[in-house]
């Protein structure tokens, strides 16, 4: 079994432009594959995980990944799948995520003499004329076509800046210029960018007339529904300051029954033949499967001690018994005190499990605090000192677990 079998086997592949091409392509480890991740914030998040796993598994079959910031595209902001406008970032904004994305994806790709290599394409494109843009590329783009694009489809009743219509063209001409470069000969992306990767790749057909090719992946984050990657703290980080290696594990040891295969199929690395007899398990074994994808992804991005203690935590915490002590908590300092003590709700908001008071007051009403296993009643309840001192837990719903301590 080749890589591109592996990878429809995993349920991995949307779509692609020429099957049988990339087939030879990539199973003969002739692939100068490039991947883009545009800086729109200082850690790489789930969504990015699938990519980083299919640029390893390629990597690992001889083919040679690019990686290609963007550091000129971040000026402008993709607005696939995306009902408002991005935030535009300066300079020096754009530089720091880029430097923060490198550093993590150092962590699962190989980077050096005919390995993987990282390019920025704001050394080409913040350096372009544009008229000369729009004689050697322009020409080549349909207005028509691209207002059909799914990339631009939920932004055209709401509007859609030319400033982010240009998002398209520098997309392309990014293929272009890494073909003629470096030699790149295909691009893989999320579903959700489909019309721009198909750009890409007509442009270079007729510019150079050589072939190239795109290839889709299916992600579980996509312009359709975004479900995964969510937790009720917001975005599932990569970086252990954002999202806490056991926040990590709990989010992975926590999603749909349904999709706990499906998650390992696309993002483990354990044989596919393993995870397709684990698939004929009976339901009752769902939390052993559950427990096995968290620990595996967790150990993925944070190494086997963090993995470790993660899970040993996780089992204190639903058993009562063992250490505890690996879970995500705040200290809280006396200046944050009143007559030595803290309401609950100012204490929700300190620990981020609540955006404001009035949010954190809600959740207490709802029945959703419990406080050292007794469920909240009173949004007024006030944690004194001495408590803090013995280390107070807090349980948001069923799985947000935080303590708080003095």
């Amino acid at each position: 079994m080749g890589i591109y079998e592996e990878l429809q086997r995993r349920g991995l592949i949307a779509q692609v432009t020429d099957e049988e091409d990339i087939r030879e392509l990539i199973n003969s480890g002739g692939a100068k594959f490039y991947i883009g991740f545009d800086p729109t914030a200082d850690s790489l998040h789930v969504g990015h995980f699938m990519a980083l796993c299919l640029m390893k598994r390629l990597q690992m079959a001889g083919n040679k990944p690019v990686v290609l910031l963007g550091g000129g595209t971040g000026f402008i902001g993709d607005p696939s799948g995306r009902t408002d406008m991005r935030l535009m970032m300066n300079a020096e904004t754009i530089k720091h995520n880029c430097d923060c994305f490198l550093e993590q994806i150092g962590k699962f790709i190989e980077f050096g003499e005919d390995k993987a290599m990282v390019v920025n394409n704001a050394d080409w494109l913040l350096n372009l004329k544009y008229i000369d843009l729009l004689r050697e590329v322009g020409t080549h783009f349909s207005v028509n076509n691209m207002l059909r694009a799914r990339c631009y489809e939920q932004r055209m009743e709401r509007g859609l800046s030319f400033f982010e219509f240009n998002y398209m063209i520098m997309q392309s001409y990014d293929f272009l210029y890494l073909n003629e470069h470096y030699g790149c000969n295909m691009q893989f992306g999320g579903d959700d960018q489909w019309s721009n990767m198909l750009a890409g790749t007509e442009l270079i057909r007729k510019v150079t007339g050589k072939d190239a090719f795109a290839m889709t992946i299916t992600l579980l984050l996509n312009s359709e529904g975004k479900k995964m990657g969510k937790t009720a703290n917001g975005a599932v980080w990569l970086d252990s300051t954002k999202t806490t290696p056991f926040e990590f594990y709990q989010y992975w040891r926590n999603i749909d029954d349904a999709d706990v295969i499906k998650c390992m199929k696309l993002l483990t690395f354990i044989p596919i033949e393993e995870i397709e007899e684990m698939e004929k398990w009976d339901n009752s074994r769902i939390n052993e499967l559950k427990e096995l994808l968290a620990h595996n992804l967790t150990e993925l991005i944070h190494g086997k001690e963090e993995a470790d203690k993660a899970r040993a935590t996780a089992y204190a915490l639903f058993t009562g018994a063992g250490d505890d002590a690996n879970m995500p908590s705040t200290n809280v300092s006396e200046d944050s005190l009143t007559d030595g003590s803290i309401e609950i709700t100012q204490l929700l908001v300190l620990g981020g499990l609540a955006k404001s008071k009035s949010e954190a007051r809600r959740l207490v009403e709802q029945g959703g605090i419990t406080c050292n296993n007794e469920k909240v009643t009173d949004f007024s309840l006030k944690i004194c000192r001495e408590q803090l001192v013995d280390g107070v837990k807090i349980r948001k719903g069923k799985k947000v677990y935080h303590k708080f301590f003095i």
